[in-house]
């Protein structure tokens, strides 16, 4: 799979799980109804679907979408909290995102 295209997918994957994962907040904080659980859950189901479209082992798959779930979740600290990430913040995205791209880019024989 080129590298473009798993890098949307996996942007795509770490947006699934994060409204999976904020909608089920918003009802436990009281500051949104029930019927979120089902958008929720349905995103939930899309970001396992979105996981298993990758065609590498799974265990690198998900220690690659790791660094980008850390990006993608401070674009949305940022997007929906209103929270701009400091230095420290992208310093460590930095470093995550290096990671990722030494376990995606890594020769395989």
């Amino acid at each position: 799979m080129p590298l473009a295209q798993t890098f949307v997918l996996y942007l795509l994957t770490a947006l699934a799980e994060l409204v999976g994962c904020y909608l089920p907040m918003l009802w436990l904080s009281k500051r949104g109804p029930a019927w979120l659980l089902l958008p929720a859950a349905a995103s939930l189901a899309a970001f396992v679907w979105l996981l298993s479209l990758h065609p590498a082992a799974s265990g690198r798959v998900y220690a690659a979408y790791g660094g980008v779930y850390v990006a993608a979740a401070l674009g949305w600290l940022w997007a929906v909290d209103g929270i701009r990430p400091g230095g420290w913040d992208l310093a460590g995205v930095a470093l995550v995102l290096a990671g990722a791209a030494v376990i995606v880019l890594a020769p395989r024989s």
